[in-house]
């Protein structure tokens, strides 16, 4: 038997097959040699008889390659019924389940459908409730994850499948299930095939590892020597424009030509059906698409940092040719992992948007591809004024065909509801294979109709639709969803009726007295009992209801329904103990959550949190360090494991610990560059990063001059000289001057100099490397800035006294002192802190004198009067500013010392 894939065979022929029967308990001969005490449930018999015929086979090889293939065409069919269509034209409750009197063991087939979706159920995380053909992916999970087959590549490559499939079913991801599919793909490493590698990065964006996504899709992409490239073209986007401007444009180019939809089919078929409905814009501003121009010339300005291809410049934007299936694939599959990179982000969806126009403008021979493409940019337009009208009517389109292509059938149950659908079914001849829409379908990763239909519904959410979100809801049966609904609306009493009548039924008993409450008949008390059985989602219900009622409890009974495997339930307990500073017990049940599920990003950072209040400064970095393990580009995980190496650095504080110490700061120093790269618009991130780099030995200048300018950028505006940090600028400035060499020799140019016209006006040579970054800094941000502070002009001062340029460096002086005597206090000794204002008042005043006598005779620097005397009366400004000082402190610091000494001062200058 071979093994049934998309194209190979019927999945009918093979599940109706005899060893399949046997298999099933179908068959009229003994179905192998069961054991006398065999388990009474569906599932246990039938992975015993799968263990029987693979033990009683002579060839065990291929014993387990035909319970593959029966386990393969069973998800194949499965996958047919739920996510692309035709409906299966016959009933799989019959083919499946024994035949006598319609019952299995006393129990009916609704029952056993039942059974079969609680035992889907992994990790507290359960299937859609009315999961339709439930029966055909258990048979598929339990054939292929059977213990006793062989572990070949195609087995494992099934299997893989499966439970990829299994993870999608669930509410939300599964760590165990996750850690299954992870450990296979490491055997399957050697299988280098494209679509093999287009099928793990579907793996990866499922579990949100985009970056391993881009770069398996990278690889493919280079196997196939499929060329594509963002780049710009000159076009116009709007109906009115006239000017052509740069428009982002997707080029592609498939190698070897367009392909076929699969080996069976022709290309004429292809072209002569009808494709999925594609709704126009209908935007009275917007064009359909872009109208490039004819000229084909690229835009001054490119995204892409290489040149383009030569296989790509010819081609015309507007015409481009039709790619092969996988291509698109590799095209939709790389929009879909740079989306979920960063979902909030305008211009990431610009970005991604060309990727997805370019598979619908070039149309595509695969109408599963093509269907995958309209749903990629739905998505991506749903943002956008201009576009989410047409984002939400085109995902209603793509529902509508999902239903009247997976639904219709006589034959069989649905389970799902009747749902209104404003397109009908195409015809037969019109519409796509069964074998052509299942082709792709494990690299497209399409979403079933129910899952289709919850997105729908969650858009209409986001537009305000709550009544059209609430009855797509309703008919589904996802009350969970339907809660939500009303408590995002501040309808907290309705969403928590809804989830006790599905946890709890209410019985009502007799009694003496008269219910507690007031409600209710007289004797007569109402009582809520928990149901038995709870529903599947039961975990999920319990938590929502602890979210609501802010109760503890709920999410403990959460956690003990499901055998302590639901992380959600103790991740709620973490906020919840954190939210009312209860840090211990925070900490102990993000412990237990991240037992379960490890690769939790969120909660290792929440843990990170709890354990920085609880100042439990190692265990705060190992969570930390974990959380930018999962996720490498999450600033504030960089920024607080920054902070608690400094915390452990400030516990090294002796000599003897000084590499240790050091080891720290230099760790804290690199997280924080981490942090401030990826969040350059936070101004908390670069004040930490400024404080640690002076503390590092020797400290980074560079890094530290960049940090005070990103300081200035983000915060001069509001703050002005106060986002300035004075100590750190004066130290570095003093550094500066004193490791200074050669900047006062003249460069006497001769035949020996390489550089002898590399002088300024001055006869020096340029200032380059960090004197020059202090300088710029200084003068062109910091200079700006200044209002108020003296200690700021008496630093730019001592840079204008260090560049030789003594009329800039007298003006500082000046500046300093007028900013110091406009303080209010110092010349009155009422105030608290009146003889600090006055000591350094008198102190400015010394400055200046100083500076008058030892610039005001200089030579003026290049610029107007050049050559000319900086201050020819500087005896006299220097006698008016001792004389204005001394005549306000007069009253209030007149026997004072420095009092004194000024007075002592002005009486030399009057005698010179």
């Amino acid at each position: 038997m071979k093994t049934v894939d998309a194209w190979d065979a019927d999945p009918y022929s093979v599940l109706s097959g005899s060893l399949a029967q046997r298999l099933l308990g179908r068959a009229k001969q003994q179905p192998f040699s069961e054991t006398p005490q065999s388990p009474q449930n569906w599932v246990e018999l039938l992975i015993e008889r799968i263990g029987a015929y693979v033990n009683e086979a002579t060839d065990a090889p291929a014993a387990c390659h035909e319970v593959m293939s029966i386990g393969s065409a069973a998800l194949q069919a499965f996958l047919q019924a739920n996510v692309t269509g035709p409906p299966l034209t016959w009933s799989s409750e019959e083919l499946i389940f024994p035949s006598e009197q319609g019952h299995v063991h006393e129990m009916s087939y609704e029952q056993l459908q039942t059974y079969l979706k609680a035992s889907l159920s992994i990790d507290g995380e359960a299937v859609y409730r009315l999961l339709p053909h439930v029966e055909l992916f258990a048979l598929s999970k339990y054939l292929l994850n059977h213990a006793l087959l062989e572990q070949t590549g195609d087995l494992l490559r099934w299997r893989i499948r499966v439970n990829t499939w299994h993870q999608r079913l669930l509410n939300d991801l599964s760590p165990a299930l996750q850690d299954a599919i992870y450990d296979d793909m490491e055997l399957l490493n050697a299988n280098k095939s494209a679509d093999w590698l287009i099928e793990r990065a579907s793996v990866h964006i499922l579990h949100g590892f985009d970056a391993k996504a881009r770069l398996e899709l990278s690889r493919a992409a280079n196997q196939r020597h499929f060329e594509y490239a963002l780049t710009g073209r000159l076009g116009k986007r709007t109906k009115y424009q006239e000017k052509e401007l740069s428009q982002l444009v997707l080029l592609a180019k498939t190698v070897d030509g367009p392909g076929s939809i699969n080996p069976n089919s022709s290309e004429s078929e292809a072209s002569t059906r009808v494709g999925p409905k594609t709704i126009n814009l209908n935007d009275d501003t917007l064009l359909e698409t872009i109208s490039f121009a004819d000229t084909g010339v690229p835009a001054a300005e490119s995204s892409t940092e290489q040149p383009l291809p030569a296989s790509l410049t010819s081609l015309d934007p507007g015409k481009q040719p039709q790619l092969q299936p996988l291509d698109s694939i590799i095209l939709l599959a790389t929009a879909s992992s740079i989306t979920n990179t960063s979902p909030q982000d305008g211009l990431t969806r610009e970005e991604t948007l060309p990727y997805a126009e370019r598979v619908i403008t070039g149309g595509s021979p695969n109408w599963q591809v093509y269907t995958q493409a309209l749903l990629v940019r739905s998505r991506i337009e749903g943002y956008k004024s201009r576009t989410v009208e047409r984002s939400v009517l085109q995902l209603q389109a793509l529902v509508d065909q999902v239903i009247a292509e997976t639904t219709g059938s006589s034959i069989g149950k649905e389970t799902s509801g009747c749902a209104s659908t404003f397109l009908s079914r195409s015809k037969e001849s019109e519409s796509a294979s069964a074998s052509e829409r299942l082709f792709y379908i494990h690299q497209l990763a399409s979403p079933p109709r129910w899952k289709m239909e919850a997105e729908l519904a969650d858009r209409w959410v986001s537009l305000g639709g709550l009544r059209t979100a609430l009855e797509i809801y309703e008919r589904l049966q996802m009350w969970a969803e339907v809660a939500l609904c009303w408590a995002a609306n501040d309808r907290e009493d309705k969403a928590r009726e809804i989830i006790q009548r599905e946890l709890y039924k209410t019985v009502s008993r007799t009694s003496i007295t008269k219910s507690i409450d007031g409600e209710g008949e007289a004797g007569v008390v109402k009582q809520r009992i928990e149901r038995n059985p709870l529903p599947t989602d039961a975990p999920r219900l319990f938590c929502i209801l602890g979210d609501l009622e802010k109760c503890p409890p709920a999410y403990e009974r959460a956690w003990e329904i499901s055998n302590h495997r639901f992380a959600r339930a103790q991740r709620s307990l973490g906020k919840y103990y954190m939210a009312s500073n209860d840090l211990p017990l925070a900490d102990e049940a993000y412990t237990k959550s991240l037992e379960v599920n490890p690769q939790s990003h969120s909660t290792w950072f929440a843990l990170g949190c709890v354990r920085l209040r609880l100042e439990n400064w190692s265990a705060a970095a190992d969570a930390f360090i974990r959380a930018v393990q999962i996720d490498d580009n999450d600033a504030e995980s960089w920024s607080n494991l920054a902070v608690s190496l400094l915390k452990l650095s400030d516990l090294l504080s002796s000599e003897a610990n000084y590499e240790e110490r050091q080891k720290r700061l230099r760790e804290s120093f690199g997280a924080l560059k981490r942090a401030a790269t990826l969040k350059r618009e936070s101004f908390r991130v670069w004040q930490n990063l400024l404080s640690v780099s002076v503390k590092l030995e020797p400290p980074p200048y560079a890094d530290i001059i960049i940090a005070q300018t990103r300081l200035i950028d983000l915060l001069g505006a509001v703050e002005g000289e106060k986002c300035v940090d004075v100590p750190i600028m004066e130290a570095l400035l003093a550094d500066v001057i004193k490791t200074s060499q050669d900047t006062k020799a003249p460069a006497v140019p001769s035949s020996g100099d390489p550089y002898p016209e590399a002088t300024d006006k001055d006869g020096l040579r340029p200032r380059l490397g960090l004197e020059k970054m202090v300088t710029d800094l200084i003068q062109k941000k910091v200079t700006p800035l200044i209002t108020s502070s003296r200690r700021l002009w008496l630093l730019t001062a001592r840079l204008s006294l260090h560049l030789r340029r003594p009329h800039a460096a007298l003006t500082a002086y000046e500046k300093a002192w007028r900013s110091q005597l406009n303080k209010p206090g110092w010349d009155t000794a009422i105030a608290p802190d009146s003889r600090a204002l006055w000591e350094e008042s008198a102190e400015a005043t010394f400055d200046l004198i100083d500076a008058y006598e030892t610039l005001g005779e200089s030579n003026r620097e290049a610029g107007m009067g050049e050559g000319e005397i900086v201050a020819k009366d500087w005896r006299f400004k220097a006698r008016s500013a001792a004389r204005s000082v001394l005549a306000r402190a007069k009253d209030g610091w007149e026997y004072d010392d420095a009092y004194q000494r000024l007075y002592a001062r002005l009486q030399e200058l009057k005698a010179g």
